[in-house]
């Protein structure tokens, strides 16, 4: 997990306005890298001073005009002009302080300066004169697949499995999740952690030279922890990869394809889950902020299918506006409900054009399994459970596997990033480069290095080439 993605996290949990980076970075190392504590300690902070008000004239008059400069004297000689009522032999009296209100002085004769509109001096003061920004956009709920289909890249399908297996692969990860760990990374120097538990999943049989090789896969996941396990794949996630795998290729072949996007030595879009990032969230509070998914292993336009197993939670999207288009308009986000048993495919260009979390909310529905533990009594109660798992299966690409990677000064492989702000106007993303991911694992310090991804040069393939355009 990277600071951006930390700093989404934070982001996702504050009320706006939002602080500036540089706030949110101060707080989070005061917090030593625990989002929950930073966003608290934000809270508490006192907002900043606003402007002084405007100092209230003794009248309208005041407002509309400015004292006339010989305002002081013409007073004080109306004072000393007054007729006295004694003889001249009575001694002076000290004369009285006079404090009036200053009359408007009349516009002379010679004068032609129009008086100032009533409109022009009761209007508020310009702050600045950078132009408005775009007005915030409300969230939009996406409860239904059309509607997910309609507005983002991804597509939503109910009861993808049979709901039997659907039972067993849920109380079977939830055993094995027992063994599970909270994600480390380095921040700032300091060692954090996330708010719920991960594990990692491999397809490829132990101690095969393919596993050996893609074992190291797992560190980008784990951020570079090498004593952290890559588990094969357990006997009912093999079964539900039948029906995922069947439902992610039917979705495929429905879609047009992308630029860099893997094609397969049979020239066709084809998917096959090798891998599998699986996550435990517990109750109201567990979470993860925005980010997208490391496409080091995945590469360009990969597509990731998403199962849901246990209590309904928000899957949340929010698009990243590109460059040109930040002065005119501010990004979407869509809260997509899903339950459990669901499947959300994250096609190709969601990494590249979206951002997405999993926020925490106030309350939630206990989950009760449709069906027993496979060896439960008659007697026995089905148990509820306040748990989300989530599988995020993947495949991770032969042109990318970790000896083809290039390595930072630091020595560790580089991560690949996409140009997210700098998409054209198609949408399409352009440029990926590989950069230094040291800093989440050698205790916070990188080499800042990084360098534009040449898919040719680099001999990667074989992936789509459209034959018009770039």
């Amino acid at each position: 997990m990277d600071t951006d993605l930390l700093l989404g996290l934070l982001v996702s949990l504050l009320e706006p306005p939002i602080p500036e980076n540089s706030a949110l970075l101060d707080a989070l190392a005061q917090a030593d890298g625990d989002v929950d504590s930073a966003a608290r300690l934000l809270r508490t902070r006192p907002t900043a001073q606003k402007g002084v008000k405007r100092k209230r004239s003794a009248g309208l008059d005041g407002w509309l005009t400015s004292p006339s400069k010989n305002s002081k004297e013409t007073e004080h000689n109306s004072i000393d002009a007054k007729p006295s009522s004694s003889s001249s032999a009575r001694p002076p009296q000290k004369k009285p302080l006079l404090i009036k209100e200053t009359a408007p002085s009349r516009p002379s004769q010679t004068s032609h300066a129009k008086p100032p509109s009533i409109n022009d001096v009761l209007r508020s003061p310009t702050k600045s004169a950078d132009p408005p920004k775009p007005q915030r956009l409300v969230p939009r709920i996406l409860a239904t697949p059309a509607l997910v289909a309609e507005h983002t890249s991804c597509t939503l399908h109910t009861s993808v499995l049979p709901p039997e297996l659907a039972s067993r692969l849920y109380y079977a990860l939830l055993d094995a999740s027992n063994t599970w760990t909270k994600n480390k990374w380095w921040l700032f120097e300091r060692l954090v952690e996330s708010p719920h538990k991960t594990t990692f999943f491999t397809r490829f049989p132990p101690g095969s030279d393919q596993y050996k090789e893609w074992r190291e896969s797992a560190n980008f996941w784990y951020n570079g922890n090498e004593e952290s396990p890559a588990h094969h794949f357990l006997p009912e996630m093999e079964e539900a990869c039948v029906h995922i795998e069947r439902v992610v290729n039917d979705e495929i072949k429905k879609r047009p394809p992308f630029p860099l996007e893997w094609i397969g030595p049979s020239g066709r879009l084809e998917w096959h889950a090798n891998v599998a990032a699986a996550n435990r969230y517990d109750g109201t509070k567990e979470s993860v902020g925005f980010h997208s998914d490391q496409l080091t292993h995945l590469g360009p336009y990969a597509t990731i299918a998403s199962l849901s197993l246990g209590v309904t939670r928000n899957f949340r999207l929010r698009e990243v506006v590109p460059k040109e288009e930040l002065p005119n308009r501010q990004a979407q986000t869509f809260n997509i409900p899903v339950s459990h048993n669901t499947l959300t495919i994250m096609h190709a260009s969601t990494q590249e054009k979206f951002k997405h979390s999993i926020p925490p909310q106030s309350v939630l529905d206990a989950f009760r399994p449709a069906h027993p533990r496979p060896n439960a009594g008659p007697d026995d109660e089905i148990e509820s459970s306040n748990s989300r798992i989530n599988v995020t299966f993947r495949f991770f690409r032969p042109d990318f596997r970790p000896s083809t990677l290039p390595k930072c000064k630091c020595g560790f492989t580089c991560a690949l990033r996409p140009d997210m702000k700098g998409r054209g106007a198609d949408g399409l993303v352009r440029k990926y480069w590989w950069a230094c991911f040291a800093g989440a694992r050698n205790e916070g310090k990188g080499c800042n290095f990084w360098k534009v991804m040449d898919m040719k040069e680099e001999k990667r393939g074989p992936f789509y080439r459209p034959t018009i355009g770039p």
